[in-house]
């Protein structure tokens, strides 16, 4: 089991070494310019890479799907990973583990090739539910191991099932089940309270991130623990898509790269080193969503993005979302 102060060190190693080893990389498309810090280029694919703490690379474009019906979900991710992703992204909650692994059987594509990741949910917090919840998983995927193995949500009102869901996550490591584990939704207090009392640094966080909501104190403290930023909504969570998509700053630099106001979006995830699951069913956007590699925002671009901050969450707060929370959002979702 890989101990935290091993990975502290190495991420401190990392953080010395990197920027002049990355500075000779060329991009992978042939245009100018340098992958952002931390990131590392797959030369088999155009799409780059960043390495976890485990050793193992993660693609830093994915294919999210939440909120995508299971009679679409096979079809979606066969599209994505025809059109090139490899990493895709689902959950429990999702309820379409079985027809995204579907979804991976039909595009054949050597196992090795791909980045699966799914997420235990919080009503299987706890040591033995959390064991047997990911056996579920992985049954309805279809596969032998994950790549990731991701806690949804902290639940930091009743954070002893928490813990003892994680420390089962570092069990499933551990026997080789999963290359990699990590959090969804912790804020850096969450962070601090996990780690006071489990033996492995998450990977990775995954986190509600776009321009308008950049959490920059808290790409910071996933920083500093060597953990990789993995950003769900990433081109807005709620009213934040049209408010993003719709800004004129935004619609300006898209004209000026002549891309659209999406591809601008997730360039700026790729540049600020993150990892970033968009979503679609639409075979359209799929492509749109994934043609982000062939141009370069330029400072000024990125500052611009940076300053559209408002600080605005599209999605729930971590610190006081639950089970009770979920069944109370589910309910006004089905009133409109």
């Amino acid at each position: 089991m890989t101990t935290r102060r091993n990975l502290l060190s190495a991420a401190a190693i990392g953080a010395v070494f990197a920027p002049s080893l990355l500075a000779a990389q060329t991009r992978p498309d042939g245009a100018s310019g340098s992958p952002a810090p931390g990131q590392k280029r797959d030369t088999m694919s155009k799409i780059p890479t960043l390495k976890l703490n485990t050793g193992a690379e993660i693609p830093q474009l994915g294919f999210g799907t939440f909120a995508i019906k299971p009679p679409d979900a096979a079809a979606a991710v066969h599209t994505a990973l025809t059109t090139g992703y490899r990493l895709i992204d689902t959950a429990k909650n999702y309820a379409n583990e079985k027809e995204v692994g579907e979804g991976i059987a039909r595009a054949g594509l050597p196992r090795g090739d791909l980045f699966v990741t799914t997420k235990l949910w919080i009503e299987d917090f706890g040591y033995d539910n959390a064991m047997r919840a990911f056996d579920a998983s992985l049954s309805k995927l279809g596969l032998d191991y994950l790549d990731l193995y991701l806690l949804h949500w902290p639940v930091p009102m009743d954070f002893e099932p928490t813990v003892a869901a994680y420390k089962a996550v570092e069990k499933i490591k551990a026997d080789g089940r999963a290359r990699a584990i990590g959090v969804s939704n912790f804020k850096p207090d969450h962070l601090r309270n996990l780690l006071d009392r489990t033996s492995v640094v998450p990977a990775v966080n995954q986190i509600e991130l776009n321009p308008l909501f950049n959490q920059a104190a808290l790409r910071e403290a996933n920083a500093r623990h060597g953990i990789v930023t993995e950003s769900w909504s990433p081109i807005g969570g709620g009213k934040n898509v049209m408010h993003l998509l719709t800004n004129r700053q935004v619609g300006a630099i898209a004209t000026k790269h002549g891309k659209t106001p999406v591809q601008v979006v997730l360039r700026w995830h790729l540049q600020h080193g993150l990892v970033a699951i968009p979503r679609s069913t639409n075979p359209k956007h799929i492509a749109e969503n994934f043609d982000v590699f062939g141009f370069e925002l330029a400072p000024a671009d990125m500052a611009a993005l940076d300053g559209l901050e408002t600080g605005e969450r599209g999605g729930p707060d971590p610190d006081t979302f639950d089970l009770a929370a979920f069944k109370e959002l589910v309910a006004q979702r089905d009133k409109k």
